[in-house]
């Protein structure tokens, strides 16, 4: 992805585009899987964790990613279809693979509809399935 289509990726959720929020959109973007704070603090060298926290919170409250608890411990992130507003109905599955530790975002699964009693209202919904990842199990 060129830094102009990550501008206007930028601009669509009304983020200032600045060379680290570019370039952390980047690599969301071009990973196959959900990735973490630590994650991205070993591709950056020059940026401090403090940076890249308050770039992903900055993204994450315009929903341009999500945040994804996998169980792991560690929060992990990944980026949201154009159309995404993370309601309910935007919602999908996780995957995290027990053997390599990656959490996979399963965007063509659903989360099954919850039915709630009467008075209570849904506002987010987590639903990470594990096992191993097909990768792994070629190997």
């Amino acid at each position: 992805m060129n830094n102009r289509e990550l501008d206007k990726k930028l601009s669509l959720r009304k983020i200032k585009p600045t060379a680290v929020r570019e370039l952390v959109l980047k690599v969301l973007t071009e990973e196959k899987k959900a990735v973490s704070l630590s994650d991205l603090e070993h591709k950056f060298d020059y940026a401090d964790k403090s940076t890249l926290y308050r770039t992903l919170k900055t993204f994450e409250e315009k929903k341009l990613i999500h945040s994804i608890d996998d169980g792991s411990g560690t929060l992990k992130y990944a980026v949201c279809h154009d159309s995404c507003e993370c309601n309910p109905n935007d919602l999908h599955v996780h995957f995290y693979c027990t053997r390599c530790k990656q959490t996979f975002c399963l965007n063509e699964v659903s989360i099954p509809t919850v039915n709630l009693p009467v008075g209570f209202s849904l506002e987010s919904v987590t639903m990470v399935v594990k096992g191993v990842c097909s990768n792994c199990r070629k190997g």
